[in-house]
């Protein structure tokens, strides 16, 4: 979880962004009362969670919702339940994930949610019973043809299941289409999980084909080896790809031939550190980032590499999952450096487009086969990868820079078509 300050340094840092971004070239500037309209988010509601604890005492928890932009339909947003939730942190999100959802091309407009509560704290009853009252307190301002939330950090499917059940009681109407990432039997599309790594994976596959480039034989290191990028590491795997180190919260491992994947998931599963794994030596997190590879992936925290160490990055392409891992002077470091960057906001757009085709067919009531799923995201990430990298390659800088023109030209299109903006 970030903290405040790293949330308000994320709220500025993407602000930034957006603004060098599009005043790069001429036919993308934006004047003052275009940027002002997306600075912030249109509104922010707070409010007040009485919940009745297992001692039978009340207690109140506090939550937010915060709506981003509404000029496209309808609103896609995703709730966490952490200690740490700010005002700060949901109305940072509800920025970055419009511009996320901008470059995917998907007819969504972005808010974000959160309740402060540590879930470790509370039992399943608790923790049901914050849920319910959560959906009682907002329940009049979601609505399948305008909010669909999903879940963030410490929620999960089964809590997307109270939630809809809640709303569906509080409608009088079964409505599945409520709430995305719920259970298989609740209308949870297929693929879900496969999709979290597989989006990155062709994203990846795709900038290497148009760089005359393949994965056969690359070197990998992966930093975080958690159970979607573990899911990566396996499909790299498949496609002949040597992961030589992997990390995660506390060490980082390596061979120079290749790790086995398979033995990691094994230790991971089991709760362990990877420094369990006996075929490798050790060394801090935060060094791995420096060494010899042809690709690098971050997918743990924000800011890994920074102008400090930008210059010792030895990998020829970057695939950040993470969500900002890279930070703006580091940007131009590493493009200066002759390295690629495939930026956040283009590779791990994957939960969302997943979503919203759970959104898709819990409104059809019919839904699609883990192929055609699969086959959908292809369509999405290659017009999207190549709309990016075809862009930045006719202007001769790196590829954020114009995921976010994209973006922000998709965004002012639709609010100049519906607003006199």
């Amino acid at each position: 979880m970030l903290h405040e300050k790293n949330i308000q340094d994320a709220f500025e840092n993407a602000q930034n962004q957006i603004r060098h971004a599009c005043n790069l070239y001429d036919e993308c500037r934006i004047d003052v009362n275009k940027f002002e309209l997306v600075s912030h988010p249109r509104r922010i509601i707070e409010v007040n969670i009485p919940v009745r604890m297992d001692n039978w005492l009340i207690r109140t928890f506090v939550g937010y919702r915060a709506q981003h932009n509404d000029a496209r339909w309808p609103f896609k947003w995703w709730i966490r339940f952490h200690q740490d939730v700010t005002k700060e942190e949901v109305k940072a999100l509800s920025l970055w994930m419009t511009f996320k959802c901008a470059v995917a091309d998907l007819p969504l407009w972005w808010w974000k949610g959160g309740i402060i509560v540590d879930p470790k704290e509370l039992s399943e009853w608790e923790l049901e019973r914050l849920s319910r009252w959560y959906v009682r307190e907002l329940y009049k301002y979601i609505w399948p043809e305008q909010d669909v939330p999903a879940p963030d950090v410490n929620t999960n499917p089964k809590i997307m299941a109270w939630m809809m059940d809640e709303y569906s009681y509080l409608v009088w109407k079964y409505s599945p289409w409520s709430f995305t990432w719920k259970p298989v039997t609740a209308g949870w599309s297929l693929w879900r999980w496969n999709a979290t790594a597989q989006w990155g994976l062709y994203v990846l596959q795709e900038i290497l084909k148009v760089e005359w480039d393949t994965l056969k034989w690359k070197k990998i290191i992966i930093q975080w080896a958690w159970n979607a990028w573990l899911i990566m590491a396996r499909l790299l795997v498949k496609e002949w790809s040597l992961i030589i180190w992997i990390a995660d919260s506390k060490w980082a491992i390596y061979n120079k031939d290749w790790l086995d994947v398979k033995e990691i998931e094994k230790l991971k599963k089991d709760k362990l550190s990877v420094v369990y794994y006996e075929w490798a030596e050790q060394l801090a997190d935060k060094a791995l980032l420096e060494q010899e590879c042809d690709i690098l992936i971050p997918a743990a925290l924000e800011n890994q590499i920074t102008k400090d160490n930008a210059r010792d990055i030895k990998a020829k392409y970057i695939l950040e999952l993470a969500n900002w891992p890279i930070t703006t002077e580091a940007d131009h470091i590493l493009f200066e450096k002759g390295v690629i960057v495939i930026p956040d906001i283009l590779a791990n757009s994957w939960w969302v487009t997943v979503s919203y085709f759970e959104m898709v067919q819990n409104n059809m009531n019919y839904y699609w086969s883990e192929a055609e799923v699969n086959a959908k995201l292809y369509d999405k990430i290659t017009k999207a990868t190549l709309d990016v990298y075809w862009a930045s390659k006719n202007h001769e800088t790196f590829l954020r820079a114009w995921a976010y023109i994209i973006a922000m030209k998709r965004v002012f299109d639709a609010m100049k078509d519906r607003w006199e903006v």
